[in-house]
């Protein structure tokens, strides 16, 4: 559908990197049982051997390699290919049409296919869609199934206390769809190819490039061919650069390259710290009497507390065979170290009320997200010279409404039609050498997306208080229905969710029941309906700034919460080769790219970087 690669002198590069990787870790399962024997035979290699904690001019295994890297131009480059970027792309083409005016637009995506990272509950509001492609049902879009039925609960260990659903309130999703966003992602790349947009899967954005005067210039793709202990292999060949007037940063919930532009731009300076949660789903088939398309669940409660922020989704998809999506979401602003996300989540199906619904059935899929739920509050300035930042990744989330794919396309549209007339004029005006564009942020702010961030802004914050889940849902049900969002207040939020973990011993430890393999799961088998896997001998791109402080802060004051919170079973305490104390084991290969690990972490020691192009998950329409 989408080629590996339309760089013409790098036709070779990518079919390496896209090759399967032929090795006996191809399973987590297998690849951490391995990894363990090898390190009791050995000493301990450095945990963190990646360039961007180790520089290479100062290691001499780099002395005479070869560094210079190809450079191409273009009008416009967009990092992910995602509803937000493959939107700005469209639209951009659309009104390059329009205007007889020649536009090379090219986007990056890390993963070996356009979809194949994307996860998502999904339940769309197809406001954006019907903006963008009016006749979008005419182009074959795959949107089968209209919501018919909604269900809200609170449950109990046993029981389920059913709340009506009203009219106004964000949970209402009538004229909404159920999708496999994945699949709906992938028919947007079809959509863009198809106006000339140049898509490059398989190629992770590693790095931002400037300019001389400081404006963004473009971005570099990642080097390949650099073995797990850092140094360069025989293979090793230099990323590229793709410079642009200027370029769009949609790289989902916690981009690694936004993190850096919030630095170096002050970006975060005028708004609160960005908020997160952790959403774990499941695709199942099911028995075909209990299959009722159409019917979206919802609930919160148990197995929760009421003072962790949370809830479930139960999705009836039309695809043509009984299926279900399910998943759990957790706010990652959680205290107690001792709290598992994904035991969370497979406790929750043991619910009567769910594993009426599940017993039968056949667990296909799996796989794991961070989600933004900052909202209106930790919304940062959104442009700045050579760049503007689109989709989830400065947080454009609904979090009541739980839906985030018709913001984040709004906002990839709104920055398209920003930027066109100053990217196509045949002199552009610019105090800066890459454009900047603050049109954008005005449009955003008088456009839909605005008013409804704006209408929900207090929903998630009024979870702060005594009553926790119970006192949130009394504010929204009294000030939200009476003012619609117009309270004449904004709360705050508490602060970084890498700060709220309480130190173990002020914590109970908290019991999980063992799988039992019909309604829950172990982790490994879960990671490995994820089809993730990365090249083996490459350094972990799960960097730690220092390899002492997960031992000696993280596991002594809060009992190692790394290897609770990771969905993806990456992060090991096991005992040191010597056997008088404890390590750190990153099982790299086995990340689902959830970034949760680099917002959770108390010490805010781990740095997400991308890997090798292609790597990570391979999601079927998650």
């Amino acid at each position: 559908m989408f080629p590996a690669c339309r760089f013409p002198f790098r036709a070779h590069r990518c079919i390496r990197a896209l090759k399967p990787v032929q090795t006996d870790h191809g399973s987590p399962q297998l690849y951490t049982a391995v990894h363990r024997r090898s390190c009791s035979s050995a000493a301990a290699p450095p945990i963190t051997t990646h360039y961007t904690i180790h520089p290479r001019e100062k290691d001499p295994r780099w002395e005479g390699v070869e560094m210079e890297r190809f450079a191409d131009e273009a009008d416009v480059v967009i990092v992910g290919g995602g509803p937000a970027g493959l939107s700005a792309a469209i639209r951009l083409k659309q009104l390059a049409t329009e205007h007889q005016k020649e536009l090379r637009v090219c986007v990056v995506e890390k993963a070996s296919q356009i979809g194949a990272h994307t996860l998502s509950g999904a339940c769309v509001e197809p406001t954006a869609l019907n903006e963008l492609f009016p006749d979008w049902k005419e182009r074959g879009a795959p949107l089968n199934t209209a919501v018919t039925e909604d269900v809200f609960s609170i449950l109990t260990e046993k029981y389920r206390i059913p709340v009506p659903m009203l009219p106004g309130l964000p949970m209402n999703n009538h004229g909404n769809y159920i999708v496999r966003l994945g699949n709906f992602v992938r028919w947007l790349g079809e959509q863009a190819e198809e106006l000339g947009v140049e898509l490059y899967p398989g190629y992770a954005a590693a790095e931002i490039l400037y300019h001389e005067d400081g404006s963004v210039k473009g971005i570099a793709t990642n080097d390949v061919g650099i073995a797990k202990d850092g140094s360069p292999k025989d293979v090793f060949e230099r990323g590229m650069e793709l410079h642009a007037k200027v370029t769009l940063f949609g790289e989902g919930c916690h981009g690694h390259l936004a993190k850096q532009l919030y630095k170096q731009f002050n970006l975060r300076e005028k708004c609160e710290p960005q908020t997160y949660a952790i959403g774990l789903k499941e695709l199942w088939t099911i028995d075909e009497k209990k299959w009722r398309p159409g019917r979206v669940e919802h609930s919160v409660g148990w197995p929760l507390n009421r003072n962790t922020y949370g809830g479930s989704f139960l999705y009836h998809l039309n695809e043509g065979e009984p299926l279900v999506a399910l998943g759990f979401v957790v706010g990652l602003d959680y205290t107690n170290p001792y709290l598992s996300p994904f035991r969370e989540f497979q406790r929750w199906k043991h619910h009567p009320f769910i594993a009426a619904t599940l017993e039968g059935g056949s667990r296909i899929a799996y796989g794991a997200r961070a989600l933004n739920e900052g909202g209106f509050q930790s919304v940062p300035k959104l442009t700045f010279p050579g760049g503007i930042l689109i989709g989830c990744s400065p947080g454009f989330m609904n979090v009541p409404k739980i839906k985030g794919t018709h913001t984040a396309m709004k906002s990839g549209m709104l920055a398209a039609e920003a930027i066109f007339l100053k990217v196509t004029a045949e002199s552009l005006e610019s105090e800066t050498t890459g454009l900047h564009v603050p049109e954008y942020a005005d449009n955003l702010k008088k456009s839909w997306v605005w008013k409804e961030l704006y209408a929900v802004r207090n929903i998630r914050p009024s979870f702060h208080n005594y009553f926790g889940l119970f006192g949130g849902m009394i504010y929204t049900g009294i000030f939200y229905w009476i003012f619609r969002g117009k309270e004449p207040w904004t709360l705050k939020h508490c602060g970084l969710d890498s700060a709220q973990l309480k130190p173990a011993k002020e914590c109970i430890p908290i019991e999980y029941p063992k799988p039992d393999g019909k309604l829950s799961f172990d982790l490994l088998s879960s990671v490995a309906l994820s089809g993730t896997n990365h090249e083996g001998d490459q350094p972990p791109h799960l960097t730690l700034k220092d390899d002492s402080i997960p031992v000696a802060r993280n596991l002594a004051l809060y009992d190692g919460p790394e290897q609770r919170f990771c969905p993806a079973g990456v992060y090991e305490y096991v005992p040191t080769e010597t056997g008088d104390g404890m390590r750190l084991q990153i099982n790299a290969q086995n990340c689902v790219h959830c970034k949760t690990c680099d917002i959770k972490d108390p010490s805010q020691n781990i740095n997400w970087v991308v890997p090798e192009g292609s790597g990570g998950p391979a999601y079927n329409g998650m």
